[in-house]
């Protein structure tokens, strides 16, 4: 079986979030099973110049978006086992960052057209699932039953189209359909792109895929919500038959206290007391004062509304009247910003906040706190709280989304679960379920033993891997 996997970004080459992770970890472990798993990505200015040198042309052809005929290059390398392939233009990549272009439905326009062109020169690699993620992608099944169909290279190509955060929605003016993408009129309608009255690439990977995926059991069913829906809660409620939910995994070879580079102490679940070592390294790196004893509470993310960062505030001061440190690391919306910035130079023995991307300090985050704080609003799976129970950061975490599929509360009783969660969007609820967390810190033994929980919780790829396995077995068949 052959997949080509297409995303806006992949890991090591460019990320900005967790379709990055997923884009690098998902094809490896789909060759593990045996399926030949390719991923092409744009070429974009900010990949590493090393990467860049050690590409092979593969071919160069003209794309056509509206009247022009743009030039496209297609590279090509392999890293970790998994070929990528890259789609060079330098009008429309050789920008600093990645999205949030004016003329972003025209660069992912030609993006979707290059990746069908492209495989008139995959050499021994004609695909039979090209699996799209998100938006920026949305419009590559429209594209391949319109104007690829009648083709047989493509005629037995079926598409399966993956949301990983259905806010973002890759929607312009209905004018881009026929002027950029070269879609028929009659494709502004309810049935195809026309969302309301403008065009919607999340919603033509919607409709014209043959299989729609979300990265959790639970964010399936509640984006056929009108609270989760964005709009699209009818439209998906209506493609139910074609909709799944498959939980994200993560990389133990990148994430894994044993063997990870970036945090000073290694360790794992049959020896905790390096945990210990890089909390007491964190806290004098920080300035923090240097005791075991008293509970970290970590934050890694980006810092917006959806992540539930206002149930936090609320209760930021409250919380800070507890014997706790608390480090957070992560940019975004300046009113955020300034509020855990104010905390910290007011705090300053009790919050380090840190207005950052560090990936080397996210890692020791995770390594050394003994808490990890996660309250979304929604959450379509998060790989944060993925990431927190390997490295033995127990989870706190609202019951949404691949928060609640994947944190099973603990259950003092029984010793059973691996964290902590709320079910509303409360901060008393919030508070409630951090103090029961502080609480049973004191225990020794039986915080101990939920670390164990925690580390001993299999979030790996093999099983998600699996999954798709089926799918796309099925799909064929």
């Amino acid at each position: 079986m052959k997949v080509l996997f297409v995303a806006s970004e992949a890991y090591p080459f460019i990320k900005t979030g967790g379709l990055g992770d997923v884009a690098y970890a998902l094809p490896k472990a789909l060759r593990k099973l045996g399926i030949d798993a390719r991923v092409i990505i744009p070429k974009y200015s900010s990949i590493a110049l090393s990467f860049k040198n050690c590409m092979e042309s593969v071919a160069a052809f003209s794309v056509q978006v509206g009247w022009r005929n743009q030039y496209c290059g297609l590279e090509y390398l392999t890293y970790d086992e998994v070929p990528y392939y890259f789609v060079d233009n330098e009008d429309y990549f050789k920008r600093p960052g990645t999205y949030g272009y004016y003329d972003d439905g025209e660069r992912f326009s030609f993006f979707s057209k290059a990746i069908l062109e492209s495989i008139k020169y995959m050499e021994d690699f004609v695909p039979d699932i090209i699996h799209c993620n998100d938006w920026q992608c949305g419009i590559v099944p429209a594209l391949l039953k319109e104007n690829y169909s009648y083709d047989k290279l493509y005629s037995k190509i079926k598409s399966i189209f993956t949301i990983h955060n259905l806010q973002y929605q890759g929607i312009f003016p209905k004018e881009i359909l026929g002027d950029i993408i070269d879609l028929d009129h009659k494709y502004f309608n309810d049935d195809a792109l026309k969302f309301y009255d403008v065009v919607s690439y999340m919603k033509g990977g919607i409709v014209f895929s043959d299989a729609v995926t979300t990265v959790s059991d639970t964010y399936s069913k509640e984006i056929r919500t009108p609270f989760y829906g964005e709009r699209l809660d009818g439209l998906l409620s209506s493609k139910a038959d074609k909709l799944y939910g498959i939980v994200n995994g993560i990389d133990y070879e990148l994430y894994n206290p044993k063997s990870d580079e970036k945090i000073l102490y290694n360790y794992d679940a049959t020896n905790i007391k390096g945990k210990v070592k890089n909390k007491l390294a964190l806290q004098e790196k920080l300035g923090f004062p240097v005791d075991a004893d008293v509970p970290m509470i970590g934050i890694v993310t980006r810092l917006v509304k959806q992540k539930g960062l206002d149930l936090i505030v609320d209760k930021l001061q409250e919380l800070l009247s507890f014997p706790v440190q608390i480090v957070l690391l992560g940019n975004g919306d300046g009113y955020y910003e300034d509020i855990f910035q104010y905390y910290a130079s007011i705090y300053p023995s009790r919050i380090s906040t840190n207005i950052v991307f560090d990936e080397k300090l996210a890692q020791q985050i995770y390594a050394s706190s003994d808490m990890f704080l996660m309250p979304s609003l929604f959450e379509p799976c998060g790989i944060g709280q993925l990431i927190a129970l390997k490295y033995g950061s127990i989870p706190i975490v609202r019951e949404t989304g691949g928060l609640k599929d994947t944190i099973i509360p603990y259950n003092k009783y029984t010793g059973k679960g691996n964290g902590f969660s709320f079910s509303n969007y409360s901060n008393k609820e919030l508070l409630d379920t951090i103090i029961r967390a502080l609480e049973l810190y004191k225990d020794k033994a039986s915080w101990d033993k939920l670390v164990q929980n925690a580390m001993s919780s299999n979030n790996s790829w093999e099983n998600s891997a699996e999954n798709y396995k089926d799918l796309y077995n099925n799909l064929i068949k």
